[in-house]
C-alpha cells in the first residue's frame, strides 16, 4: 500500500496544478474571449463587444490588467468615445511603463519567471507583445489628435521612438538568458523539438523582410505627419526616413519625404488653398494564437518518459487587400504600411528561441516529476502526473486582438468642404468634412460596416481670392505624377474657381 509520506509528492503537484487550472486567471483562454467578443460585436456592434469583455473582469486585479485595457480602449475607441478610450489606454501604459523601468534596471526579474518554466507560460505577467506596446503609444497619439490635444500626441509620439529603444535592448538579452537557464537545467534545443511545427509561417518573405517584431511603418510616419503639422519639419524628416526604412518601395512614404521642405515653406503655407489630407484605412482582424501540441521523449532514471510540450501558430492572413480611395472624383492610391498578422508572426518567430528553450526546461521537469510519482505511486501515479502535465502544457495564446489586421495610408491635396468618400468602390455612409491646411480622417472597415473616426484639422487655408489663382494647387513634379493627374492648367484656365484636385501629394511649386 502507498504510504502518506510516498503518497506526498503526487497530491503536491496535483494541488499545485489545481491551483494553477482554477485558480488564476492567467491560465484562460483569452482566444476563447476575443472569439466571444467579435461574436458579440457582429451581431450586436461594437457596444455589445465591450459589454462581452467587462463581463469577463471579475475582479479589480482583472479590470487594471494589461490586456483587458488594451482591448477596452480599442472598443472605446471604434466607438468614438475617446476619452474613455484614452483613460483605458493610459492605464495599460502604466503597466508597460513599468514593465519598462523593470527592463531597463532588472532586466533579470522579468527573464527568470519560475511559473513559467516549470508549469505553464500561461502562468506568465502578460507583458504584451512588442508590437503591441509601441501600437500603445500610437494609438494613444491618435486619440489625442482626434480631440485636437496635439501637445500631449507630440509626448506620445516622442515615446514611441524611447519604448523601442528600450524593446531593442532588452531582447538582445532575453535569448542570451534563456539558454543559460536551459543549459544549467541540463536541457538543450535542437530541430527536432519543432518537428511538426508549421515553421513556414515564421519564415515566409514578408516575415523575414520586417527588420524587428515591433517596429511599424504607420507609427513613424505618423511622427513624420503629425511633427509636419507642427511645422516642425525637421523633427518630422527622421520620422518619413524612418517609416520608409521599415518599409521600402513605398511611394506614399517616398513622397512624405520628397515633398516636405516645399510643403512647410513659408511661401506655401501662405498660398495654399487645398487641405492636405492623410487617410488612414485599417481594415480586418488582428490574427490569433492558437496552441499545437507535440509530445516529446524525456530520459529519466527509470527509462525514456513522453512530456507534452505546446507552442502557439499564427495562421497567415488571407484578407483581400484594398488598393483605391476615392474622393472628389478622384482616386488615391492606398499603400499597405501595416500588416499586424506579419508582425504578430515576426515577433512569434523572434519569441520562438527562447520559448522552445522554456518549453524543453518544464518537459524535462515534468517528465522527472512524472517519473517520482510513477515511481511513488506506481501506474496511478504516473497517470495523474501524465495528465496534470497535459493540462497546464497549453501554449499562451493572449494577444491584443481588437487590433485591425491592416493599415493603409492614402494622401491628396482635397478642397475644403463635405466630400462623399470611398474605399474600393464601396462608400463611406457619411460625407466627410475636410478644412484646414492639413487633416487626419481615420477609418475602420470592421465586418459589414465603416466606422468613421474623427476628423482632425490643423492651421487655416488662406481665404479666397486673397492669393493668385495658380497656386490654390500644388504643382506636379515627375512623370509619374503628371500621368496619374491632371495637366498642369495654363495661367488662362487658372482663372476657373474650381481647384483642381490632384492623386498624390505632390511637392507644390516653388515660386
Amino acid at each position: 500500500m502507498t504510504t502518506l509520506a510516498n503518497f506526498r509528492p503526487r497530491l503536491l503537484w496535483v494541488l499545485t496544478l489545481s491551483a494553477a487550472l482554477t485558480g488564476c486567471a492567467s491560465m484562460q483562454s483569452h482566444d476563447k474571449l476575443a472569439t466571444s467578443m467579435q461574436t458579440a460585436g457582429r451581431t450586436g456592434g461594437i457596444p455589445a463587444a465591450l459589454q462581452q469583455l467587462e463581463a469577463s473582469a471579475k475582479s479589480d486585479d482583472d479590470r487594471a490588467a494589461l490586456l483587458y485595457n488594451l482591448e477596452r480602449g480599442e472598443l472605446l475607441r471604434m466607438d468614438r468615445r475617446y476619452q474613455d478610450s484614452t483613460e483605458a489606454f493610459l492605464k495599460a501604459d502604466t503597466k508597460v511603463k513599468e514593465w519598462e523601468e523593470t527592463a531597463k534596471t532588472d532586466p533579470s526579474k522579468l527573464m527568470g519567471t519560475v511559473g513559467a518554466a516549470l508549469i505553464s507560460e500561461r502562468l506568465k505577467n502578460y507583458e504584451g507583445q512588442d508590437y503591441e506596446k509601441v501600437w500603445l503609444t500610437t494609438r494613444l497619439a491618435l486619440n489625442r489628435v482626434a480631440v485636437g490635444d496635439l501637445e500631449n500626441a507630440r509626448v506620445d509620439i516622442k515615446r514611441t521612438h524611447e519604448r523601442e529603444a528600450i524593446i531593442a535592448e532588452f531582447r538582445s538579452k532575453e535569448t542570451l538568458a534563456a539558454e543559460q537557464e536551459a543549459k544549467d537545467k541540463g536541457a538543450a534545443a535542437g530541430g527536432k523539438e519543432l518537428n511538426g511545427y508549421p515553421v513556414e509561417t515564421l519564415n515566409d518573405p514578408e516575415v523575414l523582410a520586417l527588420k524587428n517584431g515591433y517596429s511599424n511603418a504607420l507609427s513613424h510616419y505618423l511622427a513624420g505627419f503629425m511633427y509636419e503639422m507642427l511645422n516642425e519639419p525637421g523633427l518630422a524628416a527622421p520620422g518619413y526616413r524612418k517609416a520608409i526604412e521599415l518599409k521600402p518601395d513605398t511611394p506614399a512614404l517616398e513622397e512624405g519625404l520628397r515633398g516636405l521642405d516645399s510643403r512647410t515653406s513659408f511661401t506655401w503655407k501662405r498660398r495654399q488653398r487645398m487641405t492636405d489630407v492623410l487617410f488612414i484605412v485599417e481594415a480586418g482582424d488582428a490574427p490569433a494564437r492558437k496552441p499545437k501540441a507535440f509530445t516529446i521523449p524525456v530520459p529519466t532514471s527509470r527509462g525514456m518518459v513522453t512530456a507534452s510540450i505546446s507552442y502557439p501558430i499564427i495562421e497567415p492572413s488571407n484578407d483581400p487587400l484594398l488598393t483605391t480611395l476615392s474622393a472628389a472624383g478622384t482616386n488615391l492610391k492606398m499603400e499597405k504600411v501595416v500588416d499586424v498578422n506579419v508582425m504578430a508572426r515576426r515577433a512569434l518567430k523572434d519569441e520562438m528561441p527562447g520559448m522552445v528553450l522554456r518549453g524543453v526546461t518544464r518537459a524535462v521537469a515534468k517528465g522527472m516529476v512524472q517519473n517520482e510519482l510513477q515511481k511513488r505511486g506506481g501506474l496511478v501515479g504516473g497517470l495523474i502526473g501524465a495528465v496534470a502535465s497535459a493540462a497546464t502544457e497549453v501554449a499562451d495564446d493572449r494577444m491584443w486582438r481588437m487590433l485591425p489586421g491592416r493599415v493603409y495610408i492614402a494622401r491628396g491635396y482635397l478642397p475644403p468642404g463635405e466630400h462623399v468618400v470611398t474605399v474600393n468602390g464601396r462608400a463611406l455612409p457619411d460625407p466627410v468634412k475636410i478644412d484646414g491646411q492639413y487633416a487626419l480622417v481615420p477609418l475602420r472597415l470592421y465586418e459589414n460596416t465603416v466606422l468613421m473616426g474623427e476628423v482632425a484639422s490643423v492651421g487655416k487655408l488662406a481665404p479666397v481670392g486673397s492669393v493668385p489663382a495658380e497656386a490654390a494647387a500644388p504643382a506636379q513634379q515627375g512623370k509619374e505624377a503628371s500621368r496619374a493627374s491632371t495637366p498642369t492648367r495654363s495661367r488662362t484656365a487658372a482663372t476657373n474657381t474650381k481647384p483642381a484636385v490632384k492623386a498624390t501629394a505632390t511637392t507644390p511649386a516653388a515660386k
